[in-house]
C-alpha cells in the first residue's frame, strides 16, 4: 500500500491544512509523523492579564502594621463593649434596694457567655491574622 492517510476531525480544519505530514515507507511497515508549524498565523490575537506590566507590585509594608493593629482594636471593642454594658447592671443588681436584686445571677451568667464567646472569636482571629501578617517579609 502506497497511501499515507491522515485522520483529522471537521474542527481541526486548520491544523490540517498547516501540519506538514512526513511519510516513510520501509519495506512492508510505513509510517507518518505530523508536524505543526512552528510560525504563529497572522491573525492570532494573543492577550496578556494580570502582567507585571499593569500591576504595581511594590509594596510599602504598611498593611503589617495597619492589619494586626486594626485586628487588636476590634478584639478589644469584641471583648469591651459588652463588658461596659454588662458590668454597670451587675453592679446595679448588688445593691439590696434594687428592684433587679433577684437577676445577679442574670448578669454573671451573661459575663461568663459573652466573655467565653469573645475568647473564642478573638483566638480565631488572632490565628487568621496575626500569624499571616509575619510570613510575608521584606
Amino acid at each position: 500500500m502506497d497511501e499515507n492517510t491522515v485522520n483529522t476531525t471537521n474542527s481541526d480544519i486548520t491544523t490540517r491544512k498547516n501540519a506538514q505530514v512526513i511519510a516513510q515507507q520501509d519495506g512492508m511497515r510505513s509510517t507518518a509523523t505530523i508536524t505543526a508549524p512552528t510560525e504563529r498565523p497572522a491573525n492570532e490575537q494573543r492577550q496578556a492579564y494580570g502582567t507585571a506590566k499593569t500591576e504595581n507590585l511594590r509594596d510599602s509594608g504598611a498593611w503589617r502594621v495597619l492589619l494586626p493593629a486594626f485586628v487588636a482594636l476590634c478584639c478589644l471593642a469584641l471583648l469591651a463593649l459588652p463588658l461596659l454594658i454588662l458590668i454597670p447592671l451587675l453592679l446595679d443588681s448588688i445593691d439590696a434596694s434594687s428592684s433587679t436584686h433577684g437577676l445577679i445571677w442574670l448578669w454573671v451568667s451573661m459575663i461568663v457567655i459573652e466573655v467565653v464567646v469573645a475568647v473564642g472569636i478573638i483566638w480565631g482571629l488572632v490565628k487568621i491574622f496575626m500569624t499571616q501578617a509575619g510570613n510575608y517579609s521584606h
